[in-house]
């Protein structure tokens, strides 16, 4: 049987035999991916998690403290599997549909915009520093790819990192409902079109 692959940047469920820390951290980052920030409070960690409040705050003082961290080793789960994805030695425009696959399906209920947003106003610049030094890491690994297949002919010369975020800004339109919340295209399909739209203005002089 074909193993289903976690979407990007998920924590695994099984948290059994786990550190009660990293227990927190995954159950946390479950929660304001499904909720949002405002709406998750270090009690509903708790309660998700079956610890008392007070083991909560032993490990993370306020509740940005909480997110920033999520956020980041959210990121470096994102990074991993993105190197996965990409560091193989398929043609390129296969393994942009593949992160294209995974991403769609991971963001498939968040508006990743506005999630972030409405955090931000209560992270400490600090905090916030953190999280984009982290998204940087994570663009790095596309633009990477993306920079291997400019030197190889595979695709036009250009901006590397100019490609990598207006392919991720690019997925982001997936996620796209008209008033009657349905969507222009099932996921795979979407992935397809999306990849495709790229794929001209990448391979176009």
């Amino acid at each position: 049987m074909e193993q289903k692959q976690r979407p990007i940047g998920r924590p695994r469920q099984d948290e059994q035999a786990k550190p009660t820390k990293n227990v927190i951290l995954d159950v946390a980052t479950r929660l304001f991916l499904e909720h949002g920030y405002q709406l998750v409070s270090m009690d509903d960690v708790a309660q998700a998690c079956g610890v008392t409040k007070a083991t909560v705050y032993y490990y993370y003082s306020k509740k940005a403290e909480l997110f920033t961290d999520a956020m980041v080793k959210m990121m470096m789960r994102i990074r991993k599997q993105m190197n996965q994805i990409l560091s193989s030695d398929r043609p390129l425009k296969e393994r942009l549909y593949t992160f294209a696959d995974s991403f769609l399906r991971a963001t498939i209920a968040i508006d990743v915009k506005s999630f972030f947003n409405e955090a931000n106003t209560s992270l400490s610049v600090t905090q916030i520093q953190e999280i984009k030094n982290a998204e940087k890491q994570m663009y790095k690994v596309l633009e990477e790819a993306l920079e291997e297949a400019m030197l190889k002919g595979e695709i036009s010369q250009g901006n590397s990192k100019l490609a990598a975020h207006a392919f991720v800004a690019i997925l982001t339109v997936g996620n796209y409902k008209d008033a009657d919340e349905n969507r222009l295209f099932p996921i795979d399909e979407m992935a397809k079109q999306l990849v495709g739209f790229y794929w001209n203005g990448l391979v176009n002089k």
